[in-house]
């Protein structure tokens, strides 16, 4: 029987499968928001492996339905050491509600991407439900959704500051991060006969107590009451957090919340190659449980054939998450055990031959960290790209191409991809070697050459130096150096392949004119934009801190950020400059902002009241309103985007 369809080969879901495997009670029990897919890509599938190699008997109940009776939470009884949730790969709130909070009608980790599989903030929802059938058994959370709502966090659902989700949900102990160490050290304290209200300094945990016990260089935030009061308490508690956060060796964190106290740990140091390793050479069957019976399930259909090749991000976006989960570190597998992955993938029914992708957070981060490990250890940057890379950065690129070398002269390998985002700006910053510049240009040159499946990715983000100055991400003049490289290695080797960019529109420090002004230069490199999104505040990130608090946490300075449906919408609108129901409202925007070079770099051919016409008439409907006043024309006239900058 092929493994896609043994059920002996996965973690039992169901009562028959536990009794088929000799069990009288499992040890665990993991809840899941996510349907059961045994991929490393998986979080749940991880931990349920990790605690089986371990030697624990691990059960998994994936999306269960908490409208009915609840039999789903009671169907494989009590486990004898602790229940575990996870909300699923991605948060809740993002994968049910789009930046305008609108519903979205499908889910990429269903059954047929079908949406409604789980509740809002299934953290809350199935641990409030696991403690009222089971008061005495512990309850312990995971995941993204828990790991980005330890302390407290703007909620823009909800469009309040909210306090710790240790305050919403009973949940005996909260796991922030990945949380294989985490979980194994509590699996084993719980088996040894310890009580987990016992078990308080297990690294990457978080839990609640009435009196705190705190010790010196213990880092006390202000209160969620001082922050729902002050948002400025807010932007402070947030810049701590972050550096925190990205310390090798961080303090152990206590914020105050009504009578109760959250207590969190600090991180684990960066996984070894042996420890990440061990993660990911455990025996996955790499597809979905055979209780889905062959339906899809997008997020699984998308990376199936992909490989994941280490942990962390040092770019330290603003409006990413990466860091604040994962960390800044990089945590990267050995060669051997990337192989011997993509062995696997050879292996599977489906395959034909290509891997989709040969990745990571960031692509081309493998392999790379520090030359002083000690710089490292007291560094607190939240980025080591930005505002420039920092000098003790090796960015040598050599250990990854010696991983696509290898990889396709593997049989059955007919190309592998890089799918995942690549930083440019990492793979184009000088080095102090000679010899590793040039390694970074075969790099580049090899990657566009022979790892682009007709596509590649990049994030530049942005157009304007000034939103990309809070954004964390370099200049945009980069991103057309890359551009060059691209399409002068696509003419050299005869290729046809795109650059696909991706933007972000409402970003805080953002404004209309800036929207307006990437309109113009994104026109001029000849792209109409597909993949762009409006900017959704989710917690634990700067750029939401900004959103919230109006107040960059690391300057004081208060910048603007457009909030309401309206100021967004217009700033949107740009990105499809080039739709002719996009042109009337585009045009009303410029000339409001009294920016008719915009206009005529937009639409030559002009716009007129009722459509498409000559630039003279462009020119009438702009200036048919200022003739009383010439001076003010004149001024406007002379407006640029340095100029407009200032003006703000």
């Amino acid at each position: 029987m092929t493994p896609r369809f043994d059920t002996s080969l996965f973690l039992p879901t169901t009562k028959d499968e536990i009794n088929r495997l000799g069990w009288d009670q499992p040890d665990i029990i993991l809840f899941s928001g996510d349907a059961y897919v045994d991929h490393p890509s998986f979080g749940v599938a991880v931990i349920g492996r990790v605690l089986q190699a371990h030697g624990y008997k691990v059960a998994i109940v994936p999306q269960p339905n908490w409208r009915d009776d609840l039999r789903d939470f009671k169907k494989l009884g009590k486990p004898r050491l602790f229940f575990g949730v996870s909300p699923g790969a991605m948060d809740s709130m993002v994968n049910h509600y789009t930046a305008a909070r609108r519903l979205r009608h499908d889910d990429a980790y269903t059954p047929g991407g079908k949406h409604g599989a789980r509740p809002d903030y299934p953290s809350v929802v199935y641990t409030k439900i696991l403690k009222e059938l089971y008061p005495d058994i512990p309850v312990v959370v995971g995941g993204i959704e828990a790991s980005l709502r330890r302390v407290s966090h703007y909620d823009y659902w909800q469009d309040q500051l909210r306090p710790s989700i240790l305050l919403s949900a009973p949940m005996d102990m909260l796991i922030y991060g990945m949380g294989e160490r985490s979980v194994v050290e509590i699996a084993d304290r719980l088996n040894n006969g310890e009580r987990i209200e016992d078990i308080t300094d297990v690294p990457q945990t978080a839990y609640l107590v009435s009196q705190p016990d705190i010790k010196e260089n213990e880092i006390v935030l202000n209160s969620y009451e001082e922050c729902a009061r002050e948002k400025r308490k807010q932007s402070e508690n947030f810049k701590t957090v972050e550096i925190e956060s990205n310390r090798m060796q961080g303090h152990r964190i206590w914020q105050q919340s009504g009578s109760q106290w959250v207590c969190i740990n600090p991180m684990y140091p960066p996984m070894t190659s042996d420890e990440i390793d061990a993660s990911f050479d455990l025996p996955y069957t790499r597809y979905p449980h055979p209780r889905y019976k062959n339906k899809v399930i997008p997020a699984y259909d998308m990376i199936r054939h992909s490989v994941n090749m280490h942990r962390g991000c040092f770019g330290g976006c603003a409006f990413c998450t990466i860091s604040a989960h994962q960390g800044k570190f990089i945590a990267s597998r050995s060669k051997e055990s990337i192989l011997c992955e993509v062995k696997q993938v050879t292996q599977m029914d489906d395959f034909k031959g290509y891997i989709s992708d040969l990745g990571g957070p960031s692509a081309n981060m493998y392999n790379m960290g520090g030359y002083d490990k000690k710089i490292c250890e007291k560094c607190i940057r939240p980025s080591c790209l930005h505002p420039n890379v920092c000098p003790n950065l090796n960015n040598n690129h050599s250990a990854l191409l010696d991983i696509y070398k290898s990889v396709d002269s593997l049989p059955g390998i007919k190309k592998s991809f890089v799918g995942s985002g690549v930083r440019y700006d990492l793979a184009m910053a000088p080095n102090r070697s000679a010899d590793i510049n040039e390694v970074n240009r075969k790099y580049i040159e090899n990657l566009i050459s022979c790892h682009v499946s007709g596509r590649l990715k990049v994030a530049p983000e942005h157009t304007s130096d000034v939103v990309l100055n809070v954004m964390r991400k370099p200049s945009f003049e980069l991103f057309k150096q890359f551009k060059r490289v691209f399409d002068s290695v696509n003419h050299r080797n005869n290729l046809n392949q795109q650059l696909i960019p991706y933007f972000i529109s409402s970003h805080p420090g953002c404004r209309e004119v800036d929207m307006a002004e990437l309109a113009v230069i994104t026109k001029g490199l000849d792209f109409h934009l597909e993949q762009v999104q409006d900017f959704t505040p989710t917690p634990m990130t700067l750029a939401t801190e900004i959103y919230y608090s109006g107040i960059h946490p690391y300057t004081g300075e208060r910048l603007y950020t457009a909030r309401t449906e309206t100021e967004k919408k217009k700033q949107r609108e740009f990105f499809f400059w080039y739709k002719p129901e996009a042109k009337r409202e585009i045009v009303d925007t410029l000339r409001h902002l009294h920016r008719p070079d915009l206009i005529t770099a937009l639409y030559p051919g002009g716009v007129s009241r009722d459509g498409y016409t000559g630039a003279s008439d462009t020119k009438r409907l702009y200036y048919g309103s200022r003739r009383n006043n010439p001076d003010k024309h004149d001024k406007r006239q002379n407006f640029n985007h340095k100029s407009n900058h200032k003006s703000k």
